[in-house]
């Protein structure tokens, strides 16, 4: 068996995760199909690369060896297909986004700062699921939001850029339901309602959404995990469930979009992309397209529209 660039990896994620545990859900594959790859590997390399203790696993000076070997050949390998992507006339950008408001409109910017490029964009149910695909090399970069101070963790080699640092949190409710009238929420008074959500954020949504919820006395009772949108509007409509959303988030017939009092849980939306797959101009690019499609949906909701004028350090740079 000789090493081969999947060997470096899989050494670098056990190293940066601490334990192959979670390097094996880094990488998703299993983790006695991760023990057993590094055990071949560490044949090859002539001994121990890692110390295992119940905390997790240390580099060996052996292992600290193969890892800064590691670096540096990924590195070299990344700046090539960088560079070999770079010169092609027209590489295809594939990227892929949750469910943000802003993809509805992001095809034709996209369109207008890329002209000629194909474009693949896909949409995930799950920031989780983005990440693995951007570490797999599914997609060249990704679209997702994230709230309160929950952070994605991203794979090596992945740069990132938020686009929007801070936006409140709006709860959509049926236009029938007795808080419909209100132009703001309070979270508490949303103590007794069935709440409806995405299969599986990944964003820290269900754990700030908890946190909120107990800081305002009471357990949300989430029943309704629906991926597709329109099927959630349903629900909403017909008085069966809440939800949270984007402020800026589009009319939808029968229900009415409110901002939660007081801002208890705010999100940003950013952009990460594979430093070896997209350049930092093309990058740049990809942000400001991404930056006009939020700023288009702005107007959707005036409560929004004023909140947003009033605070200009939080817009995004066009330059």
């Amino acid at each position: 068996m000789q090493l081969e660039l999947r060997h470096l990896e899989a050494v670098l994620q056990v190293a940066e995760a601490g334990s192959v545990g979670r390097a094996a859900a880094r990488l998703g594959v299993s983790q006695p199909a991760l023990s057993a790859q590094l055990r071949r590997i560490e044949r090859v390399a002539g001994g121990e690369l890692f110390v295992r203790s119940s905390s997790g696993v240390a580099p060996t000076p052996l292992g600290d060896f193969v890892l800064s070997a590691a670096r540096r050949v990924l590195g070299e390998m990344d700046a090539l297909t960088a560079g070999t992507r770079a010169t092609m006339p027209h590489p295809v950008l594939r990227l892929g986004c949750i469910q943000l408001v802003l993809v509805d409109r992001l095809f034709g910017h996209l369109e207008e700062k890329l002209p000629g490029h194909e474009i693949d964009i896909a949409i995930e149910h799950s920031a989780t699921a983005l990440v693995r695909l951007l570490g797999v090399g599914q997609y060249d970069a990704i679209l997702f939001g994230e709230l309160a101070d929950h952070e994605v963790p991203l794979p090596d080699g992945a740069a990132i850029r938020t686009l929007i640092p801070k936006e409140p949190a709006c709860v959509r409710l049926s236009s029938s339901h007795p808080l419909a009238a209100q132009a703001e929420i309070e979270l508490a008074d949303l103590a007794s309602e069935t709440w409806t959500a995405l299969t599986d954020e990944g964003d820290g949504g269900p754990e700030a959404m908890a946190d909120a919820c107990r800081r305002a006395g009471f357990t949300p009772k989430l029943r309704y995990r629906i991926a597709d949108r329109r099927m959630r509007w349903e629900l909403i409509a017909a008085g069966r469930a809440v939800s949270l959303c984007q402020p800026t988030s589009p009319y939808v017939e029968g229900t009415v979009l409110r901002p939660l009092a007081g801002d208890p849980l705010p999100g940003r939306i950013r952009l990460a992309w594979n430093r070896a797959a997209i350049s930092n101009e093309r990058a740049g690019l990809l942000f400001r397209a991404a930056a006009r499609a939020y700023l288009d949906n702005i107007p959707n909701n005036t409560f929004f529209q004023a909140w947003w004028e009033a605070r200009p350090d939080l817009h995004p740079a066009l330059d």
